[in-house]
């Protein structure tokens, strides 16, 4: 079967050739970009990507340093918020692109609302999934204690086996099938013959090196930056990273963003459940 996407590639300011997918669309529209969470890469938004396309819209689903076909830094400082949002300036400038359509999932919600932060005009409409500008600490720890441990598997059914012992309070309804679906969205076959984390292991050391005990960044006026554009905000009903109370403060600061909760999901939900389709249809046909 074809692909329904071109592989391209754009470079980083220091020196990297990072990958991103291309679908082609309508050229009046502004382009879909969909932004992958910490540990994920472009093959999250495949479904996704495809349904948006066939509407007409250009999708592009890059793929950040570290993740996937892009490369590896040499430095892992550089594994941070502030250089992805530079990279995913410098795509922007390659694709000469003004204005687009973000979907971001948790850490690609955080790329989108940093840029529109500083670059207020760029961003014409968002979906954030499952984050906002109040992590939960406890959310976060949980995240530290799986990131960057570098295992491997000698089959996909251990694999599978692997992720649901970890997430199984986010994903509780899923089958053994969907986990091994996840599983091959998340990981790749190595070349010693077992499966492996799609990601380098090093992004891990900046989240670990982070004082704990320092004052988060407020990321407040990040949000409200998008508060008066077409906004969409999901929540899986069992996340465990968005607070159900800034989630409500999220909505009373953009009272006109469409809110839904996913039931059944915790963090983050994939994009491909029903009431999220349905929610992601309805904003782009508000920006169509």
């Amino acid at each position: 079967m074809d692909k329904s996407y071109t592989d391209r590639t754009w470079q980083s300011a220091d020196g990297l050739t990072l990958h991103f997918r291309d679908y082609a669309g309508n050229a009046d529209r502004p382009p879909v970009i969909c932004l992958h969470g910490l540990t994920r890469n472009a093959r999250d938004f495949e479904a996704l990507a495809d349904h948006i396309a066939a509407q007409g819209w250009r999708v592009i689903v890059p793929e950040m340093r570290g993740r996937g076909e892009s490369e590896y830094a040499s430095d892992p400082a550089t594994y941070s918020p502030p250089t992805y949002v530079a990279d995913l300036m410098a795509l922007l400038e390659q694709e000469a692109i003004d204005r687009f359509v973000s979907i971001g999932t948790s850490m690609g919600g955080l790329i989108t609302m940093i840029l529109s932060q500083f670059q207020p005009d760029r961003v014409v409409g968002a979906v954030l999934n499952d984050i906002g500008p109040v992590l939960d600490p406890a959310g976060l720890d949980s995240i530290k204690g799986y990131v960057g441990q570098g295992r491997s598997f000698p089959t996909w059914m251990h694999a599978a086996r692997a992720l649901e012992e970890v997430h199984a309070a986010s994903f509780p309804r899923f089958t053994i099938d969907e986990w091994i679906a996840m599983a091959k969205r998340g990981m790749t076959l190595s070349s010693s013959g077992r499966i492996v984390f799609d990601y380098d292991m090093k992004i891990a050391e900046p989240i670990m090196a982070a004082d704990s005990n320092a004052v988060p960044p407020d990321l407040w006026p990040a949000f409200d930056a998008l508060a008066a554009k077409p906004l969409l905000l999901l929540r899986g009903a069992l996340s465990g990273l968005l607070p159900e109370d800034a989630f409500a403060q999220m909505q009373s600061r953009a009272p006109g963003a469409r809110a839904v909760t996913i039931p059944g999901i915790g963090h983050a939900p994939t994009l491909d459940e029903p009431e999220a389709r349905v929610a992601i249809d309805a904003l782009l046909a508000d920006l169509a």
